[in-house]
C-alpha cells in the first residue's frame, strides 16, 4: 500500500494538478494563462483578508473572553471532537478524586430527601 503523494495539496494530487494546468493552457492559451494566475492570486489575496477581517470583528463583537478565538474553531467536528476530549478527561478526573463524605446510596425502601421550601 502506498502512503499519500508529497505533493498532496487537500485532496488533489501532483496528477490532478498537471491534468488541470495542461487543460487550462489548452483551454485559455498560453498567453493568457499568466494573467488568470495573477487574477486568481489577487482573488485569494482579498478572501483571505476577507476572513481575517470576518475574524477580527468577531473578537471584538464578542469580547475578551473571546480574544483567541480563530475561524477553525467554529467548524462543528472540532466542536464536538473538543467536547469530546474535555468528557473523556473529566471522566478520568472524576475516577480520582475522591468522594464526598456524607453521602451515601439510599438503602432499598428509603425515600430521598425532600424540601417543600425549595420547590
Amino acid at each position: 500500500m502506498t502512503g499519500p503523494s508529497p505533493l498532496l495539496i487537500g485532496d488533489v494530487g501532483f496528477g490532478e494538478l498537471m491534468v488541470i494546468a495542461l487543460v487550462a493552457v489548452l483551454v485559455f492559451g498560453p498567453d493568457k494563462l499568466p494573467e488568470l494566475a495573477k487574477q486568481a492570486g489577487a482573488l485569494l489575496r482579498q478572501a483571505r483578508a476577507f476572513a481575517n477581517s470576518a475574524r477580527d470583528d468577531l473578537r471584538e463583537e464578542l469580547g475578551p473572553e473571546y480574544a483567541d478565538l480563530e475561524l477553525r474553531d467554529l467548524d462543528p467536528r472540532a466542536i464536538v471532537r473538543k467536547h469530546i476530549v474535555e468528557a473523556m478527561e473529566d471522566a478520568g478526573d472524576e475516577a480520582t478524586k475522591p468522594k464526598k463524605r456524607g453521602l451515601r446510596p439510599l438503602l432499598e425502601g428509603e425515600t430521598p430527601p425532600y424540601d417543600l421550601e425549595s420547590t
